[in-house]
Protein backbone atom coordinates (compact mmCIF):
# COMPACT_ATOMS: atom_id res chain seq x y z
CA UNK A 1 0.00 0.00 0.00
CA UNK A 2 1.21 3.46 -0.89
CA UNK A 3 0.26 6.72 0.78
CA UNK A 4 -0.55 9.94 -1.04
CA UNK A 5 -1.32 13.58 -0.33
CA UNK A 6 -4.24 15.11 -2.21
CA UNK A 7 -4.58 18.88 -2.30
CA UNK A 8 -7.92 20.58 -2.57
CA UNK A 9 -9.08 24.16 -2.30
CA UNK A 10 -11.59 24.00 0.60
CA UNK A 11 -13.84 26.64 -0.97
CA UNK A 12 -14.20 24.29 -3.97
CA UNK A 13 -14.25 20.90 -2.20
CA UNK A 14 -13.32 20.42 1.45
CA UNK A 15 -12.75 17.44 3.70
CA UNK A 16 -16.08 18.34 5.35
CA UNK A 17 -17.73 17.93 1.92
CA UNK A 18 -16.13 14.48 1.61
CA UNK A 19 -17.33 13.53 5.09
CA UNK A 20 -20.87 14.74 4.32
CA UNK A 21 -21.02 12.92 0.95
CA UNK A 22 -19.27 9.78 2.18
CA UNK A 23 -17.40 9.33 -1.13
CA UNK A 24 -16.37 11.25 -4.21
CA UNK A 25 -14.59 10.93 -7.52
CA UNK A 26 -11.20 12.65 -7.33
CA UNK A 27 -10.88 14.57 -10.57
CA UNK A 28 -9.94 17.92 -12.04
CA UNK A 29 -6.18 17.31 -11.99
CA UNK A 30 -4.40 18.37 -15.18
CA UNK A 31 -0.72 18.63 -14.18
CA UNK A 32 1.33 15.92 -15.87
CA UNK A 33 3.38 15.27 -12.73
CA UNK A 34 0.26 14.97 -10.55
CA UNK A 35 -1.45 12.76 -13.17
CA UNK A 36 1.55 10.44 -13.12
CA UNK A 37 1.04 10.02 -9.38
CA UNK A 38 -2.72 9.58 -9.81
CA UNK A 39 -2.11 6.73 -12.26
CA UNK A 40 -0.13 4.97 -9.51
CA UNK A 41 -2.89 5.17 -6.86
CA UNK A 42 -4.47 1.80 -6.05
CA UNK A 43 -7.69 0.77 -4.35
CA UNK A 44 -7.00 0.75 -0.60
CA UNK A 45 -4.17 3.31 -0.64
CA UNK A 46 -4.24 5.80 2.22
CA UNK A 47 -4.68 9.47 1.38
CA UNK A 48 -3.87 12.59 3.34
CA UNK A 49 -6.27 15.39 2.43
CA UNK A 50 -4.61 18.79 2.41
CA UNK A 51 -6.46 22.10 2.20
CA UNK A 52 -4.62 24.58 0.00
CA UNK A 53 -5.36 28.29 -0.30
CA UNK A 54 -5.61 30.23 2.93
CA UNK A 55 -5.65 27.12 5.17
CA UNK A 56 -2.52 25.31 3.90
CA UNK A 57 -2.96 22.37 6.28
CA UNK A 58 -3.34 18.61 6.28
CA UNK A 59 -6.83 18.08 7.67
CA UNK A 60 -7.97 14.49 7.18
CA UNK A 61 -7.27 10.91 6.18
CA UNK A 62 -9.13 9.21 3.35
CA UNK A 63 -8.82 5.98 1.37
CA UNK A 64 -8.83 5.28 -2.35
CA UNK A 65 -11.81 3.06 -3.08
CA UNK A 66 -10.96 2.34 -6.71
CA UNK A 67 -8.01 2.09 -9.03
CA UNK A 68 -7.53 5.01 -11.42
CA UNK A 69 -9.50 5.06 -14.66
CA UNK A 70 -9.89 7.48 -17.56
CA UNK A 71 -11.86 10.60 -16.74
CA UNK A 72 -15.24 10.24 -18.49
CA UNK A 73 -15.12 13.94 -19.41
CA UNK A 74 -11.57 13.84 -20.79
CA UNK A 75 -9.93 10.43 -21.33
CA UNK A 76 -6.45 12.02 -21.31
CA UNK A 77 -6.97 12.61 -17.58
CA UNK A 78 -7.57 10.09 -14.78
CA UNK A 79 -9.90 9.86 -11.80
CA UNK A 80 -10.31 7.53 -8.83
CA UNK A 81 -12.82 7.18 -6.01
CA UNK A 82 -12.16 8.39 -2.47
CA UNK A 83 -13.89 7.87 0.88
CA UNK A 84 -13.18 9.64 4.19
CA UNK A 85 -11.55 7.74 7.05
CA UNK A 86 -11.20 10.38 9.75
CA UNK A 87 -10.57 14.04 10.37
CA UNK A 88 -7.20 14.80 11.98
CA UNK A 89 -7.49 15.78 15.65
CA UNK A 90 -5.80 19.04 14.74
CA UNK A 91 -4.73 20.32 11.32
CA UNK A 92 -1.02 20.23 10.50
CA UNK A 93 -0.05 23.46 8.79
CA UNK A 94 2.44 23.88 5.98
CA UNK A 95 4.39 26.24 8.28
CA UNK A 96 4.69 23.44 10.86
CA UNK A 97 5.82 21.01 8.18
CA UNK A 98 8.38 23.44 6.75
CA UNK A 99 9.76 24.16 10.23
CA UNK A 100 10.37 20.44 10.92
CA UNK A 101 13.71 19.13 9.59
CA UNK A 102 12.14 15.67 9.22
CA UNK A 103 10.28 16.99 6.14
CA UNK A 104 13.33 18.34 4.26
CA UNK A 105 12.83 15.91 1.35
CA UNK A 106 9.02 15.93 1.38
CA UNK A 107 7.40 16.76 -1.98
CA UNK A 108 5.06 19.25 -0.25
CA UNK A 109 8.12 21.30 0.73
CA UNK A 110 10.08 20.71 -2.49
CA UNK A 111 7.22 21.06 -5.02
CA UNK A 112 4.46 22.92 -3.20
CA UNK A 113 2.26 23.39 -6.29
CA UNK A 114 1.94 19.65 -7.00
CA UNK A 115 -1.67 18.60 -6.25
CA UNK A 116 -1.10 14.83 -5.84
CA UNK A 117 2.13 13.46 -4.38
CA UNK A 118 3.47 10.38 -2.61
CA UNK A 119 3.98 10.49 1.14
CA UNK A 120 6.83 8.43 2.61
CA UNK A 121 5.94 6.28 5.63
CA UNK A 122 8.13 8.40 7.93
CA UNK A 123 6.42 11.60 6.76
CA UNK A 124 2.98 10.00 7.14
CA UNK A 125 3.74 8.94 10.73
CA UNK A 126 5.19 12.35 11.59
CA UNK A 127 2.17 14.23 10.23
CA UNK A 128 -0.20 12.01 12.19
CA UNK A 129 1.91 12.49 15.32
CA UNK A 130 1.83 16.28 14.83
CA UNK A 131 -1.95 16.04 14.42
CA UNK A 132 -2.21 14.31 17.79
CA UNK A 133 -2.86 10.90 16.25
CA UNK A 134 0.24 9.15 17.60
CA UNK A 135 1.64 8.44 14.15
CA UNK A 136 -0.59 5.47 13.36
CA UNK A 137 -3.81 5.26 11.42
Amino acid sequence: MTRWLLKTEPSTYSFADLEREGATRWDGVTSNAALKHMRAVRNGDELLVYHSGDERSAVGVARATSDPRPDPDDPRLVVFDVAPVRRLSRPVSLATIKADAAFAGFELVRQPRLSVMPVADAHWRRILALAGGGGED
